[in-house]
C-alpha cells in the first residue's frame, strides 16, 4: 500500500510534533511548576499561600495531559529514543515521578487541617514538586546535548556504562547544572508571569513580579553561559557520510562523530533557525519589561515565547540527531534511523489530526471559563477552594 506521505516527510513531521508537545507541556505545566517553586517565597501567611495555590488549582491536572501526550508520542513514534533514554535516565525519571506525586497530594491534603506546621510542610512538598522536576528536566536536556553513555550491539540491544547507569549524581556536570538552573529560571519566570496575571493586586502579586524579573535576568545569564560551553568546549556531534531518510530504522547504519562546535553548524546552513535563539534571549528581557510595566498578559506571552525559543534552540541545534552517544557515536539516534515504521507514523498522524484540535479546543474553553483573578479574601469565604 502506497501512503500519501513518504517516510522522510512523516519522520520530519513527527520530530516537529514531539517538539510541539514538549513546548506545550513546558508552557502549561511549566507555570504550575513555576508557581510551586515560588510558593514559599512569593506568599507570606496562609491566606496568601492559598491564593497562590488556587491560581493553578482549577487547571493543573489538565495541564499534565501534555506530559502524557509527549511521553506517549516519544514511545510510539521514536521507540529507540524512548527505550534508550528512559532506561539510561531511570533514576532521574524516578526522582521526577516521586516529586510529581507530591503535587496532587499536597494540593488535596494541605488545607485539610488548620495546623500551621501541617500546612507549612505541605507547602514545602509542593515546592519540591515544582522545583525538582524543573531542575531534573533541564539536567536531562543537558545530558542529551553532551551525549548519553550508551552503545548498541548488532542486535540493537542497548548497553550503558555501569557506573553511569547506577549513579544519579553522574548526570550532574557543570554544563548540565547550568541547563538545570536555566530550566528552573525559565519555569520560575513562567510561574511569576502567571501569578501576575491571576492574582489580584496586593503584596503577593508584587513579590511575584519582583521574582519574575530576577528569574528573567538569571535565565539570560544562564543561557549566555550555556552558549559559551557549546561554542568553546568539545560539546557537539555531527553526522558524516550519507544517511538515507527513507531507510529502515537501524541506528547502527549512521556514522556520527563527536565534533566541537557542531551544535552551531545548523545555523550557518539554515539561517531561519536563528529565530529560536533570538527569541530565547529576547523573550525573558521583554517579559521582565512587561512585568515592570504591569502588562501581565504580554509578560506571560513573552515568557511562553521564551520557552519556544529555548526548546526550539536545542532541537534546531541537534537536528537531525535526537540522542547522541558519548561512548559510541555510531550508536547515536537520528530522526532518520530511530523512528517507528512508515505505516505506524502515518496512522498516528491521522489520529493526531483528528484528536489534537479537540484537545486544544477543550483546553482553550476550560481556560476561558475558569479565567479570573484570585484574591486573598476569596480563599477565606469560598469553601470550594484549596
Amino acid at each position: 500500500m502506497e501512503l500519501p506521505l513518504d517516510y522522510m516527510a512523516l519522520r520530519a513531521i513527527w520530530w516537529l510534533l514531539v517538539g510541539v508537545l514538549l513546548i506545550g507541556f513546558a508552557i502549561t505545566d511549566g507555570f504550575d511548576m513555576g508557581v510551586a517553586s515560588l510558593l514559599p517565597f512569593v506568599a507570606k501567611g496562609d491566606k496568601e499561600r492559598r491564593a497562590v495555590i488556587n491560581t493553578v488549582g482549577p487547571t493543573w491536572e489538565g495541564n499534565q495531559v501534555w506530559f502524557i501526550l509527549g511521553g506517549g508520542a516519544i514511545f510510539a513514534a521514536w521507540p529507540f529514543v524512548y527505550a534508550v533514554s528512559f532506561s539510561g535516565f531511570y533514576l532521574a525519571m524516578f526522582l521526577v515521578l516521586m516529586s510529581l506525586i507530591l503535587r496532587p497530594v499536597g494540593f488535596k491534603y494541605r488545607s485539610k487541617k488548620p495546623g500551621a506546621a501541617w500546612r507549612r510542610n505541605w507547602d514545602w512538598a509542593l515546592f519540591a514538586g515544582g522545583f525538582i522536576p524543573a531542575l531534573v528536566f533541564g539536567v536531562a536536556m543537558g545530558n542529551v546535548l553532551q551525549g548519553a553513555p550508551f552503545s548498541l550491539d548488532s542486535d540493537l540491544r542497548v548497553t550503558y556504562q555501569d557506573h553511569v547507569l547506577g549513579g544519579l549524581l553522574h548526570l550532574f556536570t557543570p554544563f548540565t547544572l547550568v541547563c538545570g538552573l536555566a530550566s528552573v529560571a525559565m519555569l520560575a519566570l513562567q510561574g511569576a508571569t502567571w501569578l501576575a496575571m491571576k492574582l489580584e493586586k496586593g503584596e503577593a502579586r508584587d513579590r511575584a513580579i519582583n521574582y519574575g524579573v530576577i528569574a528573567a535576568i538569571a535565565l539570560i545569564v544562564l543561557l549566555a553561559v550555556g552558549h559559551v560551553f557549546v561554542r568553546f568546549t568539545d560539546l557537539g556531534y555531527a553526522v558524516v557520510g550519507q544517511v538515507d531518510p527513507e531507510g529502515a530504522s537501524n541506528p547502527t547504519h549512521a556514522e556520527v562523530v563527536r565534533q566541537a562546535g557542531a551544535w552551531l553548524s545548523n545555523y550557518a546552513k539554515y539561517p531561519w533557525m536563528w529565530i529560536a535563539p533570538v527569541v530565547a534571549f529576547a523573550g525573558p528581557a521583554l517579559a521582565a519589561l512587561f512585568l515592570k510595566g504591569r502588562q501581565d498578559f504580554l509578560a506571560f506571552l513573552a515568557s511562553s515565547l521564551t520557552i519556544f525559543g529555548v526548546i526550539g534552540t536545542v532541537g534546531f541545534s541537534m537536528f537531525p540527531i535526537i540522542l547522541p552517544s558519548s561512548v559510541d557515536a555510531h550508536s547515536s539516534l537520528l530522526v532518520w534511523n530511530a523512528s517507528s515504521s512508515h505505516m505506524t507514523l502515518f496512522i498516528m498522524l491521522l489520529v493526531t489530526v483528528v484528536f489534537l484540535p479537540i484537545v486544544l479546543y477543550y483546553t482553550g474553553w476550560v481556560y476561558k471559563v475558569l479565567f479570573g483573578r484570585v484574591g486573598v479574601q476569596d480563599v477565606a469565604v469560598n469553601p470550594d477552594l484549596y
